[in-house]
Parts: structure tokens; sequence; C-alpha cells
């Protein structure tokens, strides 16, 4: 088998001619003539020449035009909007070619984007070849299925198989046949129209057999007779011969333009395209007519119909069996996030189709990670340290030297965010948006610095606590986090854009049990977007982060720096770290981002006049005399209390005040109290919980 393949159909990996030509530096790009006053516009077929030296490197490369699909606003194709960088197209390049692909990619720097093109690009050049996808976690699984969705791929050819698939932000099932049952019934309801349109008798649109049956009689033989005769049609005759009119009496008027002959006849053919689509995809669900069994028709979906299958490792292992026995098979294999999947996990998907005549199918296979941020989970201590089960494949072949292609820009953090974590890499840059886009020029409203690093004293004589073993909790960091949260909020910071992250499970729970005893059931502040761990946050991200590191006599496990470096990247804009600074600053393993951290004061510095969004520029820097200093927790506390009462008298003097109207008598309650009566607001508690009343 060829390792290379020639010629390729990029599809919408590009954006512009320009683009084309930016993603092969290393190339000399050579566009094929087009007609005079015409623009080189995508898709573009490239025929790539690799040779030793630059003059030999050569992208012969062609446009081609889409056919058109039909008169309809959802015929328009879906089409890329990223602007791949050269070192991405590098990565989509080599995924599409035969073998073994291995891309490294940092944080933010867009592998779930180009997994997700390299998908595309093999589904539209090899339509007959089907696509395993695995991951780790429904998570990152749901992750990767709602951007294929996104693309120009045909629906019923996506399966996605576990329990998952609930996650899915979409309200179509790509999990069961109820998909294509139901898209069955609406095509058979639109060959309904048709037939109606076309004022034939019968119920042809009963089952896909009579369909098929009405289609070959009725519909070809009437555009047959009409193609037969463009020839000889003027540019009316095009528009006023075409035989569907009042079938597409829906579609936006009117159908032909009339500027030319050609443009209104690829209308002509487009229309036939959208009518012969509706019975190329009944002519594929006709077996779910003669299949009875629920069982029956998921086998047939899984082994015949779709082109793109998606499972977590832990269902290809409880599945394997059965989808061995029903001789499932694939051309195509792309693990993402592989550097979060164990050794024997990675080699079960290869492992769910036999070989045919002593040949295996599998054509290519594509592991996509990041071998520098959190290894697979192993809880038993014995296998983690001494049999380095920990190490996932992906890891062990990058440190055998196997090639691979390392993304090397970063689109996710602001670049002094990124700077806490870039030192981890051979190299990361910025990509241009960074510098560009509005939201990343502008500061942190409220804060005086876009990142910091609080120094939080043990509170009442106690740091960090372990109620349980392992158990860990420090209740004057999560007062203090939950403090500035609420305080973010009383800004008008939006909910939904803070996470709050922490490294051990018992500071989660205990940071849940503050807000709900704080804010949690207060509609002006209400809960932020997620409470959880660094290691369940891994390969999400958020506008603004606050992070508990918890412990104060121990480094702990952030001593390992794939969890700092998860840690540190999960920030786009703000990221605020709250932690005993005189113990991690002293840990060897973390000194290249405690240093940057540890150059900024070790107190909160806050700008409370400001609001949300705020007009000043990341530039404009204001002076530590302008800044709120808040010395400690319980100052942090009682400033967001008096700041909450504040802003709650302001809303109550900018309501317009009630005309006394004459009312019947109120019951009133023992208490005093109207029955009935709202309440208008609720009045913060700041007492200290107690560490123990957070206990899991």
């Amino acid at each position: 088998m060829e390792k290379h393949i020639g010629t390729l159909d990029w599809n919408d990996t590009f954006l512009s001619e320009e683009h084309l030509k930016h993603s092969f530096p290393d190339h000399d790009v050579v566009m094929e003539k087009s007609e005079e006053g015409v623009e080189n516009l995508p898709p573009f077929t490239l025929t790539i020449e690799d040779g030793e030296d630059k003059e030999s490197k050569k992208v012969l490369a062609q446009n081609h035009q889409m056919l058109n699909r039909g008169p309809y606003e959802y015929n328009v194709p879906k089409k890329n909007s990223i602007k791949f960088t050269p070192t991405q197209v590098e990565a989509i390049r080599a995924g599409t070619n035969y073998g073994l692909t291995m891309v490294v990619g940092p944080p933010g720097t867009g592998k779930t984007d180009v997994a997700v093109q390299i998908i595309s690009n093999l589904y539209h050049n090899f339509p007959e070849q089907r696509t395993l996808i695995v991951t780790h976690s429904n998570q990152a699984l749901n992750q990767l299925f709602e951007k294929i969705m996104e693309l120009d791929i045909d629906e019923r050819h996506l399966l996605r198989m576990g329990h998952g698939e609930e996650g899915l932000e979409t309200d179509k099932d790509f999990s069961r046949v109820n998909f294509v049952l139901s898209q069955r019934l609406a095509l058979l309801e639109e060959v309904g129209r048709l037939q109606t349109s076309l004022g034939v008798q019968g119920d042809v649109s009963y089952t896909c057999e009579t369909a098929a049956h009405f289609y070959l009689y009725q519909v070809l033989s009437r555009w047959e007779k009409y193609a037969g005769g463009y020839d000889t049609y003027s540019l009316e005759q095009v528009s006023s011969e075409f035989p569907f009119h009042p079938f597409f009496q829906d579609a936006p008027q009117p159908l032909f333009k009339g500027k030319s002959k050609e443009s209104d006849w690829e209308i002509a053919e487009g229309c036939f395209r959208h009518i012969k689509r509706i019975f190329t995809q009944l002519d594929e669900f006709r077996p779910f007519e003669l299949l009875r069994s629920g069982a029956d028709r998921a086998r047939y979906l899984l082994i015949k119909e779709a082109k793109i299958i998606a499972m977590t490792c832990t269902h290809a292992a409880l599945k394997r069996h059965d989808l061995v026995a029903a001789r499932f098979q694939y051309d195509n294999i792309l693990m993402e996030e592989s550097a979060q999947i164990l050794e024997i996990e990675t080699f079960i998907p290869l492992l769910l189709q036999n070989p045919e005549d002593g040949f295996n199918r599998l054509k290519r296979w594509i592991m996509i990670g990041d071998h520098h941020q959190l290894p697979p989970v192993i809880k038993n201590m014995a296998f983690q340290k001494y049999s380095n089960m920990e190490q996932s494949l992906f890891t062990r072949f990058v440190r055998l030297g196997v090639p691979t292609v390392d993304l090397d820009a970063q689109g996710r953090a602001r670049g002094s965010i990124a700077n806490l974590y870039r030192w981890r890499y051979k190299k990361l840059g910025d990509l241009s948006h960074i510098s560009q886009l509005e939201q990343y020029k502008m500061a942190n409203a409220g804060f005086r610095f876009d990142f910091q690093i609080v120094d939080v004293p043990d509170f009442n004589g106690v740091g960090e606590s372990e109620p349980n073993p392992y158990f860990y909790q420090n209740l004057a960091e999560a007062e203090y986090c939950v403090a500035t949260f609420m305080y973010m909020r009383l800004l008008g910071y939006p909910a939904e854009k803070i996470t709050i992250l922490t490294t051990y499970n018992g500071q989660k729970h205990l940071l849940r049990d503050v807000i709900a005893q704080r804010c949690g059931a207060n509609p002006l502040i209400g809960q932020p977007h997620k409470v959880t761990t660094v290691d369940r946050f891994q390969g999400q991200q958020n506008d603004y982060i606050i992070l508990s590191l918890v412990r104060t006599r121990n480094v702990g496990h952030l001593r390992d720096v794939r969890r700092l470096v998860v840690a540190m990247s999960r920030a786009r804009l703000g990221l605020y770290v709250f932690g005993r600074v005189s113990l991690f600053q002293n840990c060897v393993e973390l000194t290249p981002t405690f240093t940057q951290l540890v150059q900024r004061p070790l107190r909160l510095h806050l700008l409370p006049s400001e609001t949300y969004p705020t007009s000043r520029l990341v530039a404009d820097s204001p002076s530590r005399e302008d800044a709120m200093i808040i010395p400690d927790m319980p100052a942090m506390c009682q400033f967001v209390y008096d700041l909450y009462g504040s802003s709650v008298e302001m809303m109550m003097q900018s309501l317009p005040k009630e005309v006394p109207v004459e009312t019947e008598e109120k019951p009133v309650e023992d208490d005093g109290k109207v029955k009935g009566q709202p309440v208008v607001t609720k009045e913060i508690e700041f007492e200290v919980l107690d560490g123990s009343a957070a206990k899991e």
C-alpha cells in the first residue's frame, strides 16, 4: 500500500486561495489557470509533489465547482470556517494518507478541529470507507461528534454507540434506528407531496418499494424527456418546460433566475438532484421495512449504513465479542485524547474486526493527544508506580521516537496566561486572533490583573484538613474562592463563563457546600458553570477560572507537572489561583510556572468601581494606588457582603414607586407577613461554615 496519495480533494479545508498558499510555506503553490476575471475559490483539489529541495516541492491546485444540490436553504452544504495553520494542514494531510499518524496537540491548539477535518476529508474522498472514532470518555466523544455534525456530512451516515449520546446537544437521535425510521416517514411524506404535484393516482408513498417504482416510471421518465430537449430549448423554455414546478412551490421564488440558459439549467439539475436524493435515501432505508426486530435493524445500521461510527474505549471492550460476531468492519480508526487511554484499551478497538484472507482491512490509524497533560487514571498505586501502567501507548510511541506532527499555535488563552504553561512545549506560539479579537484586548472588569495567585494563610489556625483519608479540604480557600465568584457576579459577569476548579475531591464537595450556603439559591448570584476537579475538567475550557490548590503541608499530587499544565491551561481570559504560595514556589518541578505567578502581588487587587464588560484595555494597567487590596479571606467576605447590600439598595431605589390604590384587606399570618407576598431579596449569611459539615 502506498503511503502518500497523489491527488486529493481537500473539500472545505481552505477558506481562500491566499489561505491555501499560506498553508504550504515550503512548497511552490501553482494554481491552474481559471477563466479571466474569475477568482479561484475553494474547494481545491491538490496534487502534492515532495522533493528534496524547495524547487522540487510543488502543490498543483485546481478549484472545482460544487454541484447544485437544490433550491432550499438546507441544501447549501455546511462549510468549515476555521483558518487552519500550516502545522494543522500538515496534520490533516498526514491523517488522510495511509498508515500511522501521531499528532501532539498542546492545550488550545485545535486538536478536535484537526480530527474533525480529517474525518470530513476521508468521508468525501473515500465514500466507500468507514471510520471508527474512539475516545476515553463520553464527554470527549460528544464534543467531537457535535463538531462533526456541523460539517457537510450526511446525518444518516453517523452512528453514536453507547449511552453517552444523551449528553449530545441536539434533538436528533444518532444512537438507534429511531432516527432512520423517522427519516423514512418524512421522506415518504415528500414522495406523497411529489405524487400530488404530478397528478399521479395510487398509493405510491406507502413503502420504499412503491416509492422506487414511482421514481422509475413517473419521475425519472419525466426528467429524461425534459433533459432530452435541452439543446432545442430557449431561455424561457428551460423554466416553462420544467416538470416539477408545483413540487418546488415552497422553495424561494422565483425558482429560475433567468440570467442565462446555463445557470437556469444548473438550477434545474439541482432540483432534480434534490428529488433523486429522496429516493436514494429511501432505497437505503428499504431493508428496515424487511427487518422486523430492533436488534436486526440496529445490526444492519452498524454493518451497512453507517460510515462514521463513534464509541468509547469502554464500550469497545464490552461489546467486542458482539461486534466481531456481527462482522463489523472499518477502514480507518481515529483516537482522540489518546494520551489518556490505557495501552490495553488502545489495542482493543484495533481488534474489533477479523482479517479477511489474511489481510487486515485497516488503512489508517490516527492518534491525537498530548503526553504533557494527564495520563490514564490508575487507582491501584502498585500498578501505577511499579508497573508503569499509567503510560499510554501514545506516550510510549513518543518516547520511542515515532515521528509526530506537533501543533505549534494556541488560540485559547491570552498570551500572558499561556506563558504559564508554554515552557513545557518545544514550540508553542499564539494564533493571530489572540492579539486581534476585542475580548482578548479588554481587561477583566474589577481585577487589576488578568491572572494572579493569592496567598491564603491559615484561618483560625487551620489550613488543610483531612476529615477522611485522602479527602483533603481547605475551608479558607473555599470561602475565598466563593467570595471571589460572588464578587464577579455582582459586577455583572455571566455565571456560565465562570468555573471553579480544585485539585481534590474533598475540596470540590466543600466548595459546593459553601456555594449552597452562600448564594446557590440567590437569583442575583446563582451557581457557577461548574465546580469540579482539574482532572475532570481536562479537555474543557471557560473564560474565567478560579482555582483552589488546597494543600498547606505537602505539595501532593500537583507535583506532577502534567496536572499543573492542565490546571493552568483551562482559562481563556482570567485565572485566579488561591493557595499557600510558600509551599508551592519551593517545589522544583513547579518552578517555571510559580516564578511567573509570584512576580505579581500575593494579595488580591480589585477595582470594584468597574462593571462587566469594562472598556479598560489590558495595556492600560492601573497603578497599585488605584486598586483595592484585600488582606485576607474574612476581609473579602465582608467586602462582598457590603457590596451585595449596596447593590440591592441601588436596585430597590431604581424601581418605580407604586401608586397607592384601594385594595381589599389581605389576610395576615401570625408573624405579620401578608400571605403570598413575594420576598424581594434574601440577605447573604457570611458566618464561616464548620469544616465537618462539608464531609461527604
